[in-house]
C-alpha cells in the first residue's frame, strides 16, 4: 500500500506542509550546496537510474542521506551504510532485529514525516523513500522540490512498477509484485553508494531464506487473511502486494485473492463469508488508527460479533507481523518465514 497508508492509516490524511517562502529560500541553501561537493567521484560514475518514471542522477557515492521511509532505511542499514546516513523518518515498527545499533547511529528526524526545512537542515546529498506519497503532496515534499533544491531522490520500485496509484486509496496492482522488484531496489541502492558487493551478498541471503521457507510447507488447503489496521473498515491485503508474495510463496490461498487493490477496505460480514483458516495480523506500534496493535486487533475479533465465529477466531489461528513484513521490503521475507512457522504450528501445512 501507499506510504500515506503506511504511516497515518492503510488510509491517512496527508499534513499539508506550509513553508514560507523565506524559509525555503534559507534551507535551500543548506540543501543544495551539499549535493555540489567536489569529491572525486570512483570509476562508474555518475549513476543514473530510472525510479518510478524519473531520471535520478547521483554525481558521486553519497556521505549524506536521508532515507525517509522504514523500508528503505532498513536496506541502507543492511548494507551497512549507517556511517553515510544523517537521518530517517517515517516509523511504524521497531528496527529490524540485528540493525539496532547501526540505527542508533543515524538521527530520526520524525516518527512520521518530517518537515521539508527538517530534511535539509541535514544537507542532505541523498534522498531515499519507499513511497511516492513520501515525496508528493501531503507527504514531505514534492520530488520535484528536493530536485530543484540540487537533492537527487530514488522512490522504491516497488510502489510504482506495475501499480496504479491514482486515487485516494493504496493504489491497484496491475501487474503481480514478486520479490524481484525488491532485490532491484536493492541493487540500485547498492550501486548509488558504490557497494555492489554488499548489494548482490543481501539479495543472495534473502533468496536463500525464501527458498528455505518456501519448501518447509505445501499450504495448499489453507486459505489465509491479512489485516493491516482499522477495525471500523478494516485494510485487507488483495491479491498482488507483498502478502501476496508470501501467499504464493507457501502455496496457500488469499481469502481475497480476487481484488487487485493493493488494501481494499472490506466490511467485516465479507469477511465472515470468506471465513479464512489463518488470520495474518498487523501488529503496529503507530497509533495513527483503531485497532494498530496485535492485541488491540484480537480483542476486537473475539468480541465482535460479525468476526467472533471465523474458524480462525475460535481455532486462534493468528500469525503476528510488523507492518513492515505486510509491504514490499526486505521484511516481507519475515513474513514469508513466520507464516510458514505459523502455518506448521497450525498442523495446516503438509
Amino acid at each position: 500500500m501507499r506510504s500515506r497508508t503506511r504511516v497515518q492509516g492503510r488510509g491517512r490524511a496527508g499534513a499539508a506542509l506550509l513553508l514560507s517562502a523565506g524559509l525555503v529560500l534559507l534551507t535551500a541553501c543548506g540543501g543544495g550546496s551539499s549535493a555540489k561537493r567536489s569529491d572525486k567521484a570512483p570509476p562508474g560514475y555518475p549513476v543514473t537510474l530510472t525510479d518510478c518514471g524519473e531520471k535520478t542522477r547521483v554525481e558521486t557515492p553519497p556521505r549524506r542521506a536521508v532515507s525517509l521511509d522504514q523500508g528503505s532505511t532498513e536496506i541502507l542499514l543492511s548494507l551497512g551504510l549507517a556511517d553515510r546516513m544523517v537521518g530517517t523518518g517515517t516509523w511504524t515498527d521497531p528496527v529490524l532485529k540485528g540493525l539496532e545499533k547501526e540505527n542508533a547511529k543515524v538521527p530520526r528526524l520524525a516518527d512520521r514525516y518530517p518537515s521539508l526545512e527538517k530534511v535539509l537542515d541535514k544537507e542532505p546529498d541523498f534522498v531515499s523513500a519507499s513511497f511516492l506519497y513520501t515525496v508528493g503532496k501531503g507527504g514531505v515534499a514534492d520530488r520535484a522540490k528536493f530536485t530543484e533544491l540540487g537533492v537527487p531522490v530514488y522512490v522504491s520500485p516497488t510502489d510504482c512498477a506495475g501499480k496504479d496509484n491514482a486515487g485516494d486509496d493504496d493504489g491497484t496492482r496491475t501487474e503481480t509484485l514478486t520479490m524481484d522488484t525488491v532485490y532491484g531496489e536493492i541493487r540500485d541502492l547498492a550501486r548509488v553508494f558504490d557497494v555492489r558487493e554488499r548489494g548482490d551478498a543481501l539479495i543472495a541471503d534473502l533468496k536463500a531464506r525464501t527458498a528455505k521457507a518456501g519448501r518447509s510447507v505445501d499450504a495448499s488447503d489453507a486459505t489465509v487473511m491479512y489485516w493491516f489496521a482499522n477495525s471500523e473498515a478494516p485494510y485487507i491485503a488483495g491479491c498482488c502486494g507483498a502478502p501476496g508474495i508470501i501467499t504464493r510463496e507457501l502455496g496457500a490461498k488469499n481469502a481475497f485473492a480476487d481484488t487487485r487493490a493493493e488494501w481494499p477496505q472490506i466490511n467485516w460480514e465479507t469477511v465472515a463469508d470468506r471465513d479464512p483458516d489463518v488470520l495474518v495480523i498487523g501488529d503496529l506500534t503507530r497509533k495513527s488508527q483503531s485497532a494498530e496493535s496485535a492485541r488491540q486487533k484480537i480483542a476486537f475479533l473475539e468480541s465482535n460479533p460479525a468476526t467472533k465465529n471465523l474458524t480462525a477466531v475460535k481455532k486462534k489461528r493468528y500469525v503476528l507481523l510488523s507492518g513492515q513484513a505486510l509491504n514490499p521490503t526486505i521484511r516481507t521475507v519475515d513474513g514469508i518465514e513466520q507464516v510458514a512457522a505459523g502455518l506448521r504450528r497450525f498442523g495446516l501445512a503438509k
